[in-house]
This record gives C-alpha cells, sequence and structure tokens, in this order.
C-alpha cells in the first residue's frame, strides 16, 4: 500500500498519471486514498459481470441495507455508542441527526469497518457487520472533507482511483466521464483539483465514491461548509442518487397517484443513501428516513413523514375586519374547535390529521362556511407546521430527561414492517 501512495503522490506532485494497475498488493475493488484525506470505499458495481466479482448478490435481494442490533463503542469508561438500533430500508434516502457527541460519526466509522464495535451485530447490504470485507466492496463512503490531488483535474483523479478501484482500463474513460456528469462536474473536469470551489471538490469526492456504483452510500456532512446555492445543488444530486424523482410533480390526481404507487412497488428498489447533517431543514427536505440519536441512544427511527405528521392542526383565521375577532372566536368554540383569540387573528386547533387530507380540507371548508354565514369573511385560513427542527428538539430533550431507555418504533419487528411500507415517497 505505501509503494502504491508514493507513485500516486508523485504523480500529484508532477501532474502526471502514472500506471498504477501493478504492484499495488491489494485485491480489486480496494481504494487506497491519499494522506489525511476523506476515506472512499467504493466497490465494484452490482451485476457488472466485466467488473471484479464481489461474490455477493444485489442490494435488491435483501430487506434493508442496514439492520443492526445493539450496536456499542466504549473508549474505556466512555460509551460513544450505547447499544443502539438501526434499521435502514433498501432505497431511501436516510438522514442521521443528533447532537455533537450523540455517537454519529463513531456509528458511521463502524458501520464502515473504520472502527472495531465493542458490542452489537448484524447486516449490512445482507453481509455480517463484523465480516465489512463481504460488504465493502458495494458501499462508496465520503467520511470528513474532500482531500484528492490537488495538482490532478477532476478526470485525472477520478480516472487514477477507478484504476486502482479494479475497473477495466477499456471502461474507465466512459466511466469517468458518466461520473463528472452525474456530479454536474463535465464542463469542469480538464481543471485542478485545487481550482475547484468547496461545493465542487464535495462533489468530486461523492463522485469519487460513485465510480463503481455501490449500492450503499455513506455521506457525512456533504453540506458542511457550502453556500446556499451550493447546499441546494447537492440536495438535488442527494436526491439523484436513488434513481428518483429530484422533484414531485406539481399536480396529480387520485388515479395518477394510484398508479404511481403500483409502479413504486413493482419497481425494484434503488441505491441507500445515508446523510449525516446537522442542516435539519436540509434533512427535511431530502430524507424519507430519519434516525436520530442522543447521547449514543436512539430517540427516533421511522419515515420522516410520521415524524411530521400529526392528528392536529393550528390554523391562523384573520378575519378582515379586527371587530370580527370576538365573533369569530364566539363562532368557533360553539364548534367545538379550540381557539387562542390574538389582537388580529384567531388560531383554532383543527383534529384533521395531515395538512394534505380530506378530513384536513373539509374542516376548514366547515369554518370558512360558518364564518361566512355570520358575516365574516375571513382573509387568511394558514396552517401553522411545526418544522423538522421543533420535532427534533422535542425528541432529543425528551431522550435526555428519560435516557432513552425506550426508543419509540425502533425494537419489534411489527413496528419495522408498518414503518418500511411508508418510507419510499
Amino acid at each position: 500500500m505505501n509503494v502504491a501512495v508514493r507513485r500516486t503522490t508523485h504523480a500529484a506532485r508532477t501532474g502526471t498519471l502514472l500506471d498504477m494497475t501493478t504492484a499495488i498488493g491489494r485485491p480489486p475493488g480496494t481504494i487506497p486514498t491519499p494522506p489525511g484525506s476523506a476515506r472512499s470505499a467504493p466497490g465494484p458495481a452490482a451485476g457488472s459481470p466485466t467488473w471484479p466479482s464481489t461474490g455477493v448478490t444485489s442490494a435488491t435481494d435483501v430487506p434493508s441495507a442496514i439492520d443492526v442490533r445493539g450496536l456499542t463503542k466504549r473508549y474505556g469508561r466512555r460509551t460513544a455508542v450505547d447499544g443502539l438500533d438501526i434499521t435502514i430500508p433498501t432505497g431511501v434516502v436516510a438522514g442521521f441527526v443528533g447532537p455533537n457527541g450523540a455517537g454519529k460519526t463513531t456509528t458511521l466509522r463502524m458501520l464502515l469497518g473504520l472502527v472495531r464495535p465493542s458490542g452489537g451485530d448484524g447486516t449490512v447490504l445482507g453481509q455480517p457487520l463484523r465480516a465489512p470485507a463481504a460488504y465493502l466492496p458495494r458501499v462508496g463512503a465520503l467520511i470528513e472533507s474532500p482531500a484528492l490531488y490537488p495538482a490532478l483535474s477532476g478526470r485525472r483523479n477520478l480516472t487514477a482511483l477507478a484504476v486502482l478501484a479494479g475497473i477495466p482500463r477499456a471502461q474507465v474513460d466512459a466511466r469517468v466521464e458518466t461520473i463528472l456528469d452525474q456530479v454536474g462536474l463535465a464542463g469542469r473536469g480538464g481543471d485542478r483539483f485545487r481550482s475547484y470551489s468547496l461545493g465542487m471538490k464535495q462533489r468530486l469526492a461523492i463522485g469519487a465514491a460513485l465510480l463503481t456504483d455501490p449500492d450503499l452510500l455513506v455521506l457525512d456532512e456533504p453540506t458542511n461548509g457550502l453556500d446556499p446555492i451550493g447546499i441546494r445543488e447537492m440536495r438535488t444530486l442527494i436526491r439523484s442518487l436513488t434513481g428518483r424523482p429530484t422533484q414531485p410533480p406539481e399536480t396529480e390526481t387520485e388515479t395518477d397517484a394510484d398508479a404511481d404507487a403500483e409502479a413504486e412497488a413493482a419497481r425494484p428498489r434503488g441505491r441507500t443513501v445515508l446523510v449525516s447533517s446537522h442542516l435539519l431543514a436540509e434533512v427535511e427536505q431530502i430524507c424519507d428516513w430519519l434516525i436520530v440519536v442522543e447521547g449514543g441512544r436512539l430517540a427516533y427511527q421511522g419515515p420522516t413523514d410520521r415524524l411530521m405528521a400529526s392528528h392536529t392542526v393550528d390554523v391562523v383565521l384573520r378575519p378582515e375586519h379586527d371587530r370580527d375577532i370576538a365573533p369569530l372566536t364566539d363562532l368557533l368554540a360553539g364548534l367545538g374547535l379550540p381557539a387562542t383569540r390574538g389582537e388580529r387573528d384567531v388560531v383554532v386547533t383543527v383534529d384533521a390529521g395531515d395538512r394534505e387530507s380530506r378530513e384536513y380540507v373539509r374542516a376548514l371548508a366547515e369554518v370558512n362556511r360558518a364564518a361566512a354565514s355570520r358575516g365574516i369573511t375571513l382573509i387568511e385560513m394558514s396552517p401553522r407546521r411545526d418544522s423538522l427542527e421543533d420535532r427534533y428538539q422535542g425528541l432529543v430533550t425528551a431522550a435526555r430527561a428519560d435516557g432513552a431507555t425506550h426508543p419509540p418504533s425502533a425494537h419489534t419487528s411489527t413496528a419495522h414492517t408498518s414503518t418500511v411500507q411508508g418510507a419510499r415517497r
């Protein structure tokens, strides 16, 4: 390994690419990274007969991409991860969130075979957690910050890594161009890595992890340090990695939704993406599945929509005239709806479930008709929805209060089965 790293370093300094297909002394599918670089561990593409064989089946043959129980890591007397149970369905974008020191990075390192667990067991891509060599060839990862060779262009960086990954030389150029296009760097592939912006460096590093078309992609803080435009580009890229649309359709009939649901059920699940992030607004927009940890223990896991759903919705009602505030409050009380009177509006709690549900729409229509029958014109009817940050803060506060001894919907197979069905959009 040292020989290969020295050769590659020399190539980076001189701006030339040496032939590194020989004298590497490692099995195909493993990639040495530059000193101090983020760990990229992409492996051979699943189902590609001309690439190095992994001897394992596709991730679509297993029900969960990650399924571990009792995952624990101790450093002396300090417990960084304490009996963590994680189940991530295949084909979702899963968000992994928690306060600093909650054990997120340690957990990722254990899943990637970089740190040996002190306890626990399970599977990753259907292979035993304690045998990472069996599944790592099918995993791509970006942990911490990207550090590729600054004197090489983005294209030459990817070419070097593709050769080291064992991709046949006849396929390298085409694969590199595909990746550059996928991460939005096709027009900058010939520029040196040192000239890239931080967002471009992050995207190239993700491209390196995608070279061998992994079944599982692990990203640790991929938007860290990016500006708003860079964050938006990263969001679009991450959503595209599972092969699903980056934006939902603007209009959809009930028939269309039923047809889409049937097609979705019949379609094989794609790549699974696990994203660790502190930006909760971004997690809410891109992640189907959510895992919240606090103090090394599980506080929540399941569909993001389930966490955000509520059986009640607070709606702000604003009448055209301030003099109608009192009559509107009395009207709502007569309808049996809890209401809070403000100076220029009234907040009513509607027991109607999801904001998109028909019950919610009917409840608002009933309120509007009742107000109109009393001569009250409503100029605003807007829902007041908790953000993911609000729900996250509640989970963390509760976990700290009770020690997270009974994480919700995390331990039983029945709960897992029900939550998996609602994970995909």
